[in-house]
This record gives C-alpha cells, sequence and structure tokens, in this order.
C-alpha cells in the first residue's frame, strides 16, 4: 500500500521510521517532510495546511492511507477534507480535536463529566482575568486557549507576575489568536507523566507512558518548550495509577467525547500530573506527542499500520498492543537561543553514525537539505534516541550518541530523565 504522512518535524520522522517497518508499505510521500525522513519517503513541498492539494496529490498517487502528524491541520480539519473526498485518513475529525485546539472546551468537558482536573476559571477579556487575580492563590498557572506551539502556558508566582502574564496571553497577543481566550488554573505539583492512546471511537487502548522535559534549561529553569527530551516508560506512572486512568480518566474522556457527537478516532496524548491528592489531568492533545513518539513508537512491536487502520475502520477492540520491555531516552539537540531567537543553516556532522547502530536513532525536527548536505532549519534540530535494558541504561546510552553530533550553535539540557537515579 501507499502512504501519505503530513508533517515536517521530529514526531512525523518517529512515525515515518515505524512505517517503513510495516511489511504492507510499499511506498511512502511526506508532505512536506524534512532531511531525515527523505531518506525513507519522497518528500513532496506542499504545506501542511493546504488541504486542497494535499487531497488533490493523495487522489493523484492513489494513496491507500494518509497519517496527519501536527495539531495545526488535525484542528483545522484535514481529516474531515479527506473523508469528504472519500480518502481513508488517520487523526481525529475537527470536531473531535478541539480536545486540543480548546483549552477552555477540554477543561469544561472534563467538569461535566467528572473527569479529573485542577480547578480553573475561563476568561474572554483581560479585565474579568485581572479581577479575579485579585483574589487568587499563588503560583497559579495561565494558559492561552488555543493552540500555541506547546509554549502558551505561563506559571505565576504573584499578582504582579500574573497580570503581567495576562498583558502577555489577552492584549498583546504573545501567542497570536490562540489568547482570545484564557484559562487560569490551579497550580498543581507532583510528578508529570504522558500517556499517549489508540482510539477508535469507543475503544482505548494505550500505549507505554513517558516523561516529558518542557523548560529550555537543566533544573527545569528557563522557558517552556516544545519538549527538550523524554524517556519511556515512567517508573512514576504505576498499575495502581495506571488502573485509576484508565477506568476515571481515559475511558470517560472516550465516552463524554461519543456523548457529545464528537467520536475521537486517532491517538489521543493525555498529560497527567501525579498529585498528593490523586492523579489529575494537565491537558489533552489530539496527536503523538514530540518527542514522546520519538521514545514511545521505538518500542512498539505492532505494525502501526495494523493500529490506525483498526482505530479508522472501529475495530481497535481486535488489537493487542505490545511494547518491548526495555526503556529509551530522547535528548533533544537544538539551536542555542531557541525558544526566543536562534540562528540557523549551520551544518550537521556525525547523523552517518547511527545507520549502524541498532536501538540508536536521530529523529530529524529542524532539518534541510542544502547543496546536498543537512543544515539546521529549527530551534529543536534533531532528537537523539536511544534504547536500554533499562532507564539508567538508556539514558546513558543517548548521552553517549549525542556525542556523535556536532554543529554550530548546539544546545542541549544535560539533565533528561535524571529523576530516574533520584529514585
Amino acid at each position: 500500500m501507499k502512504v501519505l504522512i503530513i508533517g515536517s518535524g521530529g514526531r512525523e520522522h518517529a512515525i515515518t521510521t515505524c512505517v517503513a517497518k510495516s511489511k504492507r508499505v510499499s511506498k511512502i510521500y511526506a508532505a512536506p517532510g524534512n532531511a531525515g525522513i527523505s531518506e525513507l519517503a519522497e518528500c513532496v513541498d506542499i504545506p501542511v495546511m493546504d488541504f486542497d492539494k494535499l487531497v488533490s496529490f493523495a487522489k493523484e498517487k492513489e494513496i491507500d492511507f494518509t497519517i496527519v502528524g501536527p495539531d495545526d491541520p488535525l484542528v483545522a480539519g484535514c481529516v474531515d477534507a479527506f473523508e469528504k473526498e472519500g480518502l481513508r485518513v488517520f487523526g481525529p475529525r475537527k470536531d473531535a480535536a478541539i480536545i486540543e485546539g480548546s483549552k477552555a472546551f477540554s477543561k469544561d468537558l472534563m467538569k461535566k463529566y467528572g473527569i479529573p482536573t485542577a480547578e480553573y476559571e475561563n476568561f474572554d477579556n483581560a479585565e474579568d482575568a485581572l479581577a479575579y487575580l485579585e483574589h487568587a492563590a499563588f503560583p497559579i498557572v495561565l494558559k492561552a486557549d488555543g493552540l500555541a506551539l506547546g509554549k502558551g502556558v505561563l506559571i505565576c508566582n504573584n499578582l504582579e507576575e500574573a497580570k503581567a502574564g495576562v498583558k502577555e496571553i489577552m492584549l498583546d497577543k504573545h501567542f497570536g489568536d490562540a489568547g482570545n481566550r484564557m484559562v487560569i488554573e490551579e497550580y498543581m505539583t507532583g510528578r508529570e507523566v504522558s500517556v499517549l492512546a489508540f482510539c477508535d471511537g469507543t475503544t482505548i487502548k494505550t500505549m507505554t507512558s513517558a516523561q516529558d522535559h518542557k523548560r529550555a534549561k537543566d533544573g527545569d529553569q528557563g522557558l517552556n518548550t516544545g519538549g527538550m527530551g523524554t524517556f519511556s516508560p515512567s517508573p512514576f506512572y504505576t498499575e495502581e495509577i495506571d488502573a485509576f486512568c484508565q477506568k476515571e480518566i481515559y475511558q470517560k474522556t472516550m465516552a463524554a467525547m461519543k456523548a457529545e457527537g464528537r467520536e475521537f478516532i486517532g491517538v489521543l496524548f493525555t498529560g497527567l500530573m501525579i498529585t498528593e491528592k490523586g492523579t489529575k489531568v494537565l491537558e489533552f492533545n489530539a496527536r503523538f506527542g514530540d518527542p514522546e513518539a520519538q521514545v514511545v513508537l521505538p518500542r512498539m512491536k505492532n505494525d502501526i499500520i495494523d493500529v490506525m487502520e483498526a482505530c479508522v475502520d472501529g475495530k481497535l477492540d481486535t488489537i493487542h498492543l505490545e511494547f518491548e520491555d526495555n526503556a529509551a531516552v530522547c535528548v533533544v539537540l537544538a539551536s542555542d537561543g531557541y525558544p526566543v531567537s536562534y540562528e540557523k543553516g549551520f551544518p550537521v556532522q556525525g547523523l552517518d553514525t547511527f545507520k549502524d547502530k541498532d536501538d540508536y536513532y536521530v529523529f530529524h525536527a529542524g532539518t534541510k537539505l542544502q547543496n546536498g548536505e543537512v543544515v539546521t532549519n529549527g530551534g529543536r534540530v534533531l532528537g537523539v534516541t536511544a534504547k536500554g535494558e533499562d532507564l539508567i541504561k538508556a539514558r546513558a546510552n543517548a548521552y553517549e550518541a549525542v556525542k556523535w553530533i556536532d554543529f554550530e550553535n548546539k544546545y542541549m539540557r544535560n539533565d533528561i530523565g535524571k529523576a530516574i537515579d533520584e529514585q
């Protein structure tokens, strides 16, 4: 079969790597792809938001199955555009992707259906938000309602910071239209865990757990980013916590979306906070996490096409998800200055080192081919992933592997997965 993968980041490279293992797949296209994806797929220069061109390309090339990777096209209705033309496509429709597209929607959904989450209020204007903050307990969390590349969340320690945050989100529109509405949320402390799940609208099957590192600098300092690294599985996500989440969060969320007439088909990402008062939902995403996909998918034993087709056909209950009994750690190599400002266009050395090594991966996130060589083309450039028999070994392997790669202004965190050593 012929497969089209929409997207150009590390997540899509991880998905492409997984799809390339399927014996059912004869040809892969990627739109627009990147330098790493181009080694596995034929890249076509079509933007992820140009649905008309994407649909036309899929029809012209007689694509059998399309996978939509990023959040923007999902929230804007890419899946709907493909389905309207009778094309098979994996991902949630626009009315279901709103679970990520609007934080206010997802919070209201959880409140209505009794899904555990932090206390919150939604605001449509800055004046009401500022008045609410005058009597709020600190620290407190401000969230832009819409999509903001994982960066539209501000943790404010006092009223002065919170007022500045409201100005940044709602008045200065630092995150664009994502800040037209805002959620003000109670600050939760505990361990963060990410759990990805395949969904067919009725059945939900979770993958192995992961844990992301969002802050730009070591020790969880600095600005929020799209993710500086991750590890899988999370040692803090116990069988007891999983049993609670299966019943009180995952199944309830699927049922809630179905009850709202918004059947969720695709990958549901649940960001959890394990607090002293129990496990609660931080956020939902409507697709694979990035960089969570880079540690979860390399450990999956199933043929990903079999699983995704089962989701589309409403037959996920026939699939038994299997993951390797090991661990994986991903360290993101970024451009120094990310997520604020950084230079691009630097040649990347050392990529060939990974070609003959099992259990080591280099996933391209912000790269492009220029005059026959790979150069940096984004804030997050590469995700270096290594597997190991346990998390400590996988972490050691990943930090050894990052030494094989070099480019000017290379930057990374040095403490990805450090919490593992502190158990």
